[in-house]
């Protein structure tokens, strides 16, 4: 297969055609023709992300953990959008059985576009059905495994793309490869902080890999701002104090952008034409928490091609799933966590 070239954002740049032109999602060119997976899709993000793909043409499958939410968001979808080709089937990343599911049971031939959206944050501690701490678990290697378990079908699609989604956060993590399943203590905040960073690994390395392999995957990842949704007060935070409940909401109100503003980075990763793999977008405005989406390269995860390979080899070994990506045999790698 011939090698593909990738272009390597500059730093603080963006894919608008002007500086004066605000990307939104009617700026997205027709995705007809294009299937596309968001997993999370019932709520936030991920809801406005398969919405506003299907609205422009795309064939979307909501990957969710509960089968009523699935149904409830698609019937809400088509409402909104009565043309829309949309789907849903089961998927818990907490559960690498469930993951392994989701794949074998692919309907489709191929598989163009991979969003990566489901998550959780901040939630008091508990391990996945695999045993690992629930934020690593969930946000990093339930991805990690579904991408990887997915990538055949991606590698049928002609042009396949795969967005991650990061965190604006993840520039505060103290990234600690021993201590990434909470084996030295548990912090709610640096669990999380650290899951993101590793998203943003994630998302890097397999580029690096898909590049040397000569592969036309494109992957890009993504901090989408402050942004209201379910994920500080639903799932295992649901369990949280009446005034933990209160305070967050509060903070959801004021501090927090409504959740299509948030979706803006996700989109745009998924649907800018010639966006270079590799692509970091995050908001322009003061510490990525609003504004323009633009590319950004000025992140030190970017560059810590050590750290990524070792995570990689890590999330191999715990998931069980290698991928079909090998590294490039002669590589420099730099930069330490």
């Amino acid at each position: 297969m011939t090698r593909t070239t990738r272009t390597t954002p500059t730093p603080a740049t963006s894919a608008r055609t002007s500086p004066n032109e605000r990307w939104t999602p009617g700026s997205i060119p027709d995705q007809s023709g294009r299937l596309a997976v968001v997993t999370g899709a019932n709520s936030g993000i991920g809801y406005v992300t398969a919405r506003e793909l299907a609205r422009r043409g795309a064939h979307v499958v909501l990957a969710c953990r509960n089968h009523e939410r699935a149904e409830e968001a698609i019937e809400r979808l088509r409402a909104e959008v009565p043309h829309a080709r949309a789907e849903q089937r089961l998927l818990d990343l907490g559960d690498l059985a469930s993951v392994r599911r989701f794949a074998e049971g692919w309907p489709h031939d191929r598989l163009d576009l991979l969003v990566n959206n489901a998550g959780i944050a901040m939630v008091p501690f508990s391990r996945t059905a695999d045993g690992f701490e629930s934020q690593f678990g969930v946000n990093h290697l339930g991805t990690f495994a579904l991408t990887g378990l997915l990538m055949p079908r991606l590698l049928a699609a002609p042009h396949p793309r795969v967005v991650t989604i990061s965190s604006e956060g993840q520039r505060f993590a103290r990234f600690d490869l021993d201590n990434l399943d909470a084996e030295r203590g548990y912090r709610t905040l640096f669990a999380y902080i650290q899951s993101k960073r590793a998203n943003l690994y994630f998302a890097t390395e397999l580029q690096r890999r898909a590049d040397a392999a000569g592969l036309p995957l494109r992957s890009m990842a993504v901090a989408p701002g402050l942004t209201r949704t379910n994920v500080l007060t639903g799932g295992a935070n649901s369990a949280r104090s009446r005034t933990h409940a209160a305070l967050v909401r509060l903070l959801l109100r004021t501090a927090f952008r409504p959740t299509p503003e948030g979706a803006r980075t996700s989109l745009y990763a998924a649907t800018v034409p010639d966006l270079p793999g590799g692509s970091y977008v995050v908001p322009d405005g003061p510490l990525q928490l609003r504004g323009e989406p633009v590319l950004r390269s000025r992140e030190r995860a970017l560059q810590d091609t050590a750290t990524a390979h070792r995570l990689w080899t890590l999330s191999e070994r715990l998931t069980g799933v290698p991928y079909p990506v090998p590294a490039q045999k002669s590589r420099r790698q730099s930069g330490h966590a």
